[in-house]
């Protein structure tokens, strides 16, 4: 069964809060998934797109910082942990799940900013996941 798109929004919200935790406790991104699950009422959220992501992220580290700084117009340590985790969110969506259309992509993650990040963050999120996504999505 195809999982809904708001059990993935629910998912998405999840891992920017498991993805700031991570951060702040200086965990590593895979290892936040069982202890966070426990502590979170996570009965509306796609779990196993929470995991997938997450799994991803904790992989492919290198790769999408790497990606995210080409764009940013400062150095990856100094966003802000709610930043980053959006952006490495949607920078591991517009490269390994292509299922995601890239335009939901980047609506989720400035959505997100908004929610859970500081003021004009949404606009820098939707300024690095749009040049993100002309560079890897060039066929959508």
């Amino acid at each position: 069964m195809k999982a809904s798109a708001a059990a993935r929004s629910r998912s998405r919200q999840f891992l920017v809060q498991a993805l700031y935790q991570a951060q702040l406790t200086g965990t590593e991104f895979a290892l936040v998934i069982d202890p966070f699950t426990k502590e979170h009422n996570m009965k509306r959220a796609d779990m196993d797109y929470f995991k997938d992501v997450l799994r991803g992220i904790a992989n492919d580290q290198e790769k999408l910082v790497a990606l995210i700084v080409s764009k940013a117009d400062r150095p990856f340590d100094e966003l802000d942990p709610v930043e980053k985790g959006i952006l490495m969110m949607g920078a591991f969506e517009l490269c390994s799940r292509i299922d995601v259309p890239y335009r939901v992509v980047i609506n989720e993650g400035v959505e997100l900013a908004k929610s859970f990040g500081a003021t004009d963050s949404y606009k820098y999120v939707n300024s690095i996941l749009d040049s993100l996504a002309k560079e890897l999505r060039q066929a959508e």
